[in-house]
């Protein structure tokens, strides 16, 4: 849902910020195999008229197998009209921008593309853009290059989530570098780039994973004994803990974006874009996570990008 927030709307105001990247629904297989609009957004209030919103839809990368030409034509209009609406009910009366997030690989290539041409068929004069993950990035060769104006460049979510242990698989500095570098400089489109400052508790049952608590928060695993601080760094739960989907003996790891990583990562990327990047993102606007930053630590990363 989208709601006006005081905190939120002061750093945009400080940071001259342009547009907001407003999550509109997922795109999802139902239970019949249909396809089908998953948690639309809700606006309880209106975006303020300073701000221009890119639309965006995540299409779930299952979506795109076993679907013909004529689906995906379906598709791409289903998308756009669901999106127009949703618009106008944030009280736009258009959009310059749609995005589409997905994390297409060499094996829906093929139909991703194609849904990206179909719905730039329909956009008109609008701008088209997709995310880009860094392994799409690294292994361009056979994820190929999306059929669109831009992309953004997600630069989070790397590491190996489900594998049990104390990495952070939001973001990794080592790994940024395994996937950047001359890929980056060479991309044949311009660039968004987003940075993360989000944070999550990953949960293990047994050893296995075992989904994500996002609320769930550090102070909740390190205030009121209901979690036991092992000696490998994870959280065990003490007891059944309902409110956060927990059971007696799961484990926690708490993942956080980290001011030093995000710089470091910043400088790093900075050296091999070929041009500065058109937007710079920080997901996401959300007040707790932004409590979890100072103002000039963010500015410290803009101006590195700037």
């Amino acid at each position: 849902m989208y709601q006006t927030n005081a905190v939120e709307q002061s750093y945009l105001q400080h940071f001259n910020s342009k547009k907001l990247f407003v999550r509109i629904l997922d795109v999802d297989r139902d239970l019949n195999g249909g396809i089908s609009p998953v948690a639309p957004v809700k606006f309880k209030d209106q975006l303020p008229d300073t701000l221009e919103m890119v639309p965006v839809v995540f299409v779930v990368n299952e979506v795109l197998k076993e679907i013909g030409n004529a689906q995906l034509k379906k598709l791409a209009s289903n998308i756009v009209q669901f999106v127009d609406g949703k618009v106008k009910q944030s009280g736009k009366s258009s959009y310059q921008e749609l995005q589409i997030d997905c994390d297409w690989t060499a094996t829906t290539r093929t139909n991703y593309f194609l849904l990206l041409k179909e719905i730039k068929k329909q956009l008109g004069n609008k701008t088209i853009s997709s995310t880009l993950r860094l392994h799409q990035l690294k292994n361009q060769e056979k994820s190929g290059i999306p059929p669109v104006d831009k992309v953004l460049l997600m630069c989070y979510n790397m590491g190996n989530l489900r594998k049990y242990g104390t990495q952070n698989s939001i973001l990794d500095v080592q790994e940024v570098k395994k996937y950047a570098g001359e890929n980056l400089a060479y991309y044949p489109m311009p660039i968004d780039v987003a940075l993360p400052l989000f944070s999550w508790a990953v949960v293990f049952r047994d050893g296995n994973y075992a989904g994500i608590s996002k609320r769930l928060k550090l102070a909740n695993l390190t205030a009121n004994g209901a979690f036991t601080k092992m000696h490998n760094g994870l959280y065990k739960a003490n007891t059944d803990l309902p409110e956060f989907g927990l059971y007696k003996n799961d484990e926690i790891r708490f993942e956080a974006s980290k001011f030093e990583d995000i710089r470091k990562s910043t400088v790093y990327l900075d050296q091999y874009l070929s041009r500065k990047p058109l937007n710079l993102l920080f997901y996401h606007l959300d007040e707790q996570t932004l409590n979890n930053f100072k103002i000039y630590e963010l500015e410290e990363i803009t101006h590195i990008l700037r």
